[in-house]
């Protein structure tokens, strides 16, 4: 995997289910981590449509790549909880 550069897109490559995130996901990289004999991590916020933050994981170098001029967003619903 290249370095990907701060504050600039990544598509998410795996589910992570307890953040409410699934592969194709589209996030800001915000810092990169850099610990010696492991791979290099990168955390990354992921926003609605409107802007709102989601969720701000950190995650290995392989679980994202660049977009490409293939790709196109996409928009899923994420139910909501019924309050009583």
């Amino acid at each position: 995997m290249t370095n990907l550069a701060l504050f600039k897109d990544a598509i998410l490559l795996i589910d992570l289910p307890e953040d409410g995130l699934v592969a194709g996901d589209v996030g800001v990289i915000v810092e990169r981590h850099n610990v010696p004999g492991m791979e290099t991590g990168y955390s990354v916020e992921f926003f609605d449509m409107l802007g709102n933050t989601v969720a701000v994981v950190t995650v290995s170098a392989s679980a994202l790549r660049r977009p490409t001029p293939a790709d196109r967003p996409v928009v899923r619903q994420i139910p909501r909880p019924v309050v009583a």
